[in-house]
């Protein structure tokens, strides 16, 4: 049966209840901080050398949707009610939304060392220690719009510029490619400091704390983030319906990208799904 992500500021007071208390369930089991250490294993950078799956690569969008979907069906075993909602954050964009309330996200980080001390994912209410990280804290920190060195969340026509492209990605698929919805919408862009980052990636650096690189799975608001990501991606879709996902075949020996970068067909790790296979959700979910 085909079920419905809603966003997050229409979820009634039950389903917040409900979605909080499955995600704290799944980190009693164990079973999230596997999430936070596959995510930590397959962020590779342009610079690594070797196959890129997750990041900077063309399969950015269909390996976050499998990502996305294996999380949630983890929350469905222990609550079949339970759906990832997404947060709009060309809507909801400043630190009093409804995400960071008290009986959900909770809020921004304290000033001293960034710890979130509201909510349910505060580390003083001992259910929520980080295990897997960047760095050697054991527990959740945000730093809304980095007041260091501001930077504000994406604004809807900045999103909408992005909407426009309409090819699905262009070489030499990576952090620098000058044109395609994949790259425009992860959000590597040349200039320097904040400027750097655009759409997705701007996100990350907004909420800062563990948000920022491979340990971003810590933070719980990681899936609200991707799940309006896997939505823009949905929509671009039904504006695009001949786009298909490029390229087609992987790079040839020769090329920088050899070995790099996936091809249509070829099986993402560690599922084996490939990036076609991934195009389609209908059958499965659908976005209020």
């Amino acid at each position: 049966m085909v079920y419905t992500r809603k966003n997050q500021r229409d979820l009634t007071t039950t389903e917040r209840r409900r979605f909080v208390a499955a995600v704290l369930e799944l980190k009693r089991r164990g079973e999230y901080d596997e999430f936070v250490r596959m995510h930590i294993d397959y962020y590779t950078a342009d610079g690594g050398g070797r196959l890129r799956t997750a990041h900077m690569t063309p399969s950015f969008l269909p390996w976050h949707r499998k990502f996305l979907l294996e999380f949630e069906r983890a929350l469905r075993r222990i609550d079949a009610t339970v759906t990832v909602p997404y947060w709009d954050w060309t809507r909801d964009n400043s630190p009093a939304s409804s995400l960071w309330a008290e009986d959900f996200l909770g809020g921004n980080g304290r000033r001293s060392d960034l710890q979130v001390t509201t909510g349910p994912f505060a580390y003083a209410r001992g259910k929520w220690t980080v295990k897997h990280a960047m760095t050697e804290i054991s527990y959740l920190t945000r730093d809304f719009g980095r007041p260091r060195d501001p930077i504000p969340l994406p604004t809807a026509a900045q999103l909408e510029e992005v909407m426009r492209e309409r090819t699905y990605d262009t070489a030499p698929w990576n952090s620098t490619s000058p044109s395609g919805f994949r790259n425009r919408l992860e959000g590597w862009a040349q200039g320097s400091g904040n400027d750097r980052f655009r759409i997705h990636n701007r996100v990350h650096r907004w909420v800062g704390g563990l948000m920022l690189g491979g340990g971003s799975v810590n933070d719980p608001v990681f899936w609200l983030h991707h799940s309006f990501v896997d939505l823009v991606w949905s929509r671009w879709q039904q504006r695009n319906p001949g786009a298909a996902y490029l390229p087609a075949e992987p790079p040839p020996l020769g090329d920088a990208q050899y070995r790099k970068v996936l091809g249509r067909h070829q099986p993402m790790a560690p599922w084996g799904v490939t990036p076609a296979e991934m195009f389609d959700h209908s059958r499965l979910y659908r976005y209020a």
